[in-house]
């Protein structure tokens, strides 16, 4: 007998997967100065997936926390236009550190959210992202860094990163996997989101891969 039904939900808070109810994403400075010299990924391909992480925040009201640094010191500019635009009504949470767990607005902004499961992405993967995710997982934190998501200012430098901070806990995940983790059954209404967020991702994603060779 063909299956039309979805399975009942699971608790949405207690879930051992991420749902919209339990997690909080974090996007920690995509500015034009930190592009300008990652080299394990092209802008494009970074793009494209922060893009689709903010997409499918949105779609499924998860909150957001949005961070720059030196923008107030006046020598970075903001976040990429295309990220914020996906994001309306979420402000920029401006650094001086490298760390954002060490800035206090950041960290009460996630606290403020009760929330424990925290997907990230930043520029650069070895500092802006692992600083952060490594504090957060020693404050028993659980920790997704979205890998299709980030890059760094070489390719060893990216995946050294990554390395260190799956073996201290983080769970990787990426952009698409991230936005079906919260959908979780096609036959809920809530699944026109995804086919949404798939129908704009995929064209993209493939004149990317056509481009890259």
């Amino acid at each position: 007998m063909p299956k039309t039904q979805p399975e009942p939900i699971r608790d949405p808070r207690a879930d051992r997967l991420l749902t919209p109810d339990n997690c909080v994403v974090a996007l920690i400075d995509f500015q034009p100065e930190q592009y300008q010299t990652v080299t394990s990924a092209t802008k494009e391909r970074i793009d494209l997936n922060v893009v689709a992480v903010a997409k499918a925040a949105a779609a499924y009201d998860v909150p957001v926390v949005l961070s720059t640094v030196g923008v107030d010191l006046g020598v970075n500019q903001g976040t990429e236009p295309a990220i914020v635009d996906e994001l309306p009504g979420v402000g920029e949470i401006d650094r001086t550190g490298v760390n954002a767990w060490e800035d206090e607005d950041f960290r009460s902004a996630i606290e403020a959210t009760g929330r424990k499961k925290v997907v990230i992405a930043g520029l650069w993967t070895e500092v802006c992202l692992t600083f952060p995710t490594l504090d957060m997982l020693a404050e028993g934190y659980e920790v997704y860094p979205v890998v299709d998501a980030v890059g760094g200012i070489s390719r060893v430098a990216h995946e050294s990163a990554l390395q260190r901070i799956v073996a201290a806990g983080a769970s990787p995940v990426t952009a698409i996997s991230f936005a079906g983790e919260l959908m979780r059954n096609w036959a809920r209404p809530e699944a026109d989101r995804l086919r949404s967020i798939m129908g704009w991702y995929f064209p993209r994603k493939a004149e990317l891969d056509a481009s890259e060779g």
